[in-house]
């Protein structure tokens, strides 16, 4: 069922359409390939318009420039998007990335703590984690942050009681029912349970990020002498 929608004034020169009622679940993949939709329709009718789309799990932020047009035409241009007919099922669009993973007591320092809480070995969590295909349903806190969802319920922790000052850049962590890969070091308060030597943001590459909301994410197991080939730090 189509969620519902509005628009809103988020600054001198944005719009903002949330998409759903607050109170619905806010992990939704037909509401995320709503956002991704409406996403790649304005970024065909808006053009040079654009400054900027910033998509969340059920907002799209619309940042266009006031030189160029106005909120009026943008937000026309907002209710044509959400006129057309979505499929709704996004089980297969989006880029396919694999991303390579050094899970270890070593380079997880909670994936014990994880699998005793959870009732699994630790090779238990690993397979699991590794086994699903997760979309990417926004990118933030950081650059190059995405977060995945959803996560195993198996395996699924809520987030560390207090945040470490200092995660690295890399880590493969959980919280809740999501999964994500820090782009830098950062505090944080998810659970780590790896180490990716790719890098998730990097400003002189183009694209900066290798993955993009709509994208869809696996995880693969490497030992370690693999992750330190690949440039990874311990």
């Amino acid at each position: 069922m189509p969620s519902l929608k509005n628009i809103s004034i988020a600054g001198e020169n944005s719009l903002i359409v949330n998409f759903g009622d607050a109170r619905t679940q806010i992990i939704s993949q037909s509401i995320a390939a709503e956002v991704a939709a409406t996403a790649a329709q304005l970024r065909t009718s808006l053009g040079a318009q654009l400054i900027d789309l910033v998509p969340s799990y059920a907002s799209l932020l619309v940042i266009y420039d006031p030189f160029k047009t106005d909120h009026h035409a943008v937000r026309a241009a907002i209710r044509r998007a959400l006129a057309d007919p979505i499929d709704t099922d996004i089980s297969q669009s989006g880029a396919l990335v694999t991303l390579p993973v050094y899970y270890s007591t070593e380079s997880g320092p909670d994936l014990k703590a994880l699998a005793d809480n959870a009732g699994l070995s630790i090779e238990a969590v690993i397979n699991i984690h590794q086994q699903s295909e997760y979309s990417v349903y926004a990118i933030g806190f950081a650059p190059g942050f995405a977060y995945l969802g959803e996560l195993d319920p198996r395996i699924a922790a809520p987030r560390l009681a207090t945040p470490r000052q200092k995660v690295p850049r890399g880590a493969v962590a959980i919280a809740d029912r999501q999964t994500a890969v820090y782009p830098a070091e950062s505090p944080g308060g998810w659970n780590l349970i790896g180490l990716c030597p790719e890098l998730m943001f990097d400003p002189s590459a183009e694209p900066s990020m290798p993955v993009q909301v709509g994208d869809r994410v696996r995880f693969n197991a490497i030992d370690r002498e693999t992750y330190l080939g690949m440039g990874g730090l311990l």
